[in-house]
């Protein structure tokens, strides 16, 4: 939980999130390397974070938040994952909650939950479980009290964020199957989180397990998520342009690493004549070649990025279907740019980049165990049936 000492700076504009994103990924960056080799989690870091504003960035105006564009918000996750990519996924599925507020919250529960983020406050998540048929196979239960309130019990894992949450929002089905998010504060009775994450990949993201024995709810902590899916929406697109933006900067991440590293410490081989390793041609090319794959997933985020704000603009099934498919498109380039930057630093930089001291694996680790969020193959396949056949592509939140 946070434990911050006076209330959070309120960010004004883009303009100010993105130099505050700028600063604190400089400074998120030293220790880096040392907090995925100790797994120490960034319990301070993530203070400063919320003390930043930066988790309030997407409150809306109305409610005293800055507003920002889903193009600075991409942006701003970008500039943090390639500072630290464990850090950077922590607070992605805050955001996604905040959004389920803005679709969903009566004006009752956006005035208060806006409030709690506009302060500093954290959320979590509590919605993937393990050992279910499927993905979207939710067994944990929002059971219906006498009083009008509920309980909730279930088991949850990858629980990103939840062990640093103020609160935690929950996914779960009620009698008629229909799914729910309950926002549960983290020290509520029969809550408990349990820090057994142990991913070769996000260290230090805390991603374990959420146990819920009989949790009570009161009615006006819960909001009917499966509206969301009715009708043109834009929770999956907004959700996985962050997913997109952090393997994009695990990817320009990956690349500034290595070119440290040739430039100062890899020495040249023998055969190229050359006095230094970044003289050396075939580097010189090998690095062109990685240069234009960032550079392809960063351009590829900007525009599904401004789809999204265009969607945002003018809300119907043509806009919204446009933007999952540019996010679609973005997250895929980003998958493999991370994956391919993070494998090749070492190919460039040599045998001493494989030394574990210098912890330079992490980027590739954090690239494969992040890119397993969804797979691209699915992704693949509906950016082909869009294109092909101007089929849309589905509403289940993963788009």
């Amino acid at each position: 939980m946070s434990s911050l000492p006076e209330p959070a700076h309120v960010i004004a504009d883009d303009t100010e999130a993105l130099k505050v994103a700028a600063a604190l990924a400089e400074e998120f960056r030293t220790g880096a390397a040392e907090r995925d080799a100790q797994r120490r989690l960034p319990r301070a870091e993530l203070d400063r974070l919320s003390a930043s504003g930066l988790l309030a960035i997407t409150v809306p105006a109305g409610h005293g938040g800055a507003d920002v564009s889903a193009v600075t918000l991409a942006e701003v996750f970008r500039l943090l994952a390639a500072a630290d990519a464990s850090l950077a996924q922590i607070p992605q599925s805050h955001f996604s909650y905040v959004n389920v507020l803005r679709r969903q919250g009566t004006e009752g529960q956006r005035a208060f939950f806006f409030g709690e983020v506009l302060a500093g406050k954290r959320f979590g998540n509590a919605q993937s479980e393990a050992g279910t048929k499927h993905l979207q196979d939710i067994r944990t239960r929002l059971a219906p009290a006498a009083d009008g309130s509920y309980t909730l019990t279930g088991v949850k894992h990858y629980s990103t964020g939840a062990l640093f949450a103020d609160w935690i929002p929950v996914l779960a089905r009620v009698e008629n199957d229909d799914l729910h998010v309950a926002y549960v504060p983290r020290d509520a009775p029969g809550l408990t989180v349990v820090d057994d994450w142990e991913g070769m990949g996000q260290r230090t993201t805390a991603s374990g397990t959420v146990r819920l024995a009989a949790v009570p709810v009161p009615a006006d902590r819960v909001v009917p998520h499966h509206l969301t899916f009715r009708g043109p929406q834009l929770h999956g697109a907004a959700a996985q342009s962050l997913h997109a933006a952090i393997d994009a900067g695990i990817a320009s991440g990956a690349l500034a690493e290595a070119v440290a590293f040739v430039r100062t410490k890899s020495r040249p081989w023998f055969e190229s004549g050359f006095e230094t390793a970044a003289e050396d041609p075939l580097l010189i090319q090998r690095f062109g070649e990685l240069a234009l794959q960032v550079r392809g997933a960063e351009a590829l985020l900007s525009a599904a990025a401004r789809a999204v704000d265009t969607a945002r603009g003018h809300l119907d099934d043509d806009t919204t279907a446009e933007a999952s498919i540019a996010v679609a498109a973005a997250k895929v380039a980003a998958a493999d740019a991370a994956v391919e930057t993070g494998s090749s630093l070492f190919e460039v930089a040599g045998t001493r980049s494989a030394l574990d001291a210098l912890c330079l694996h992490r980027h590739w680790r954090d690239a494969r165990t992040h890119t397993l969020h969804d797979p691209a193959r699915w992704k693949v396949q509906h950016i082909g049936r869009y294109v092909l056949n101007g089929t849309k592509p589905p509403r289940h939140g993963l788009l």
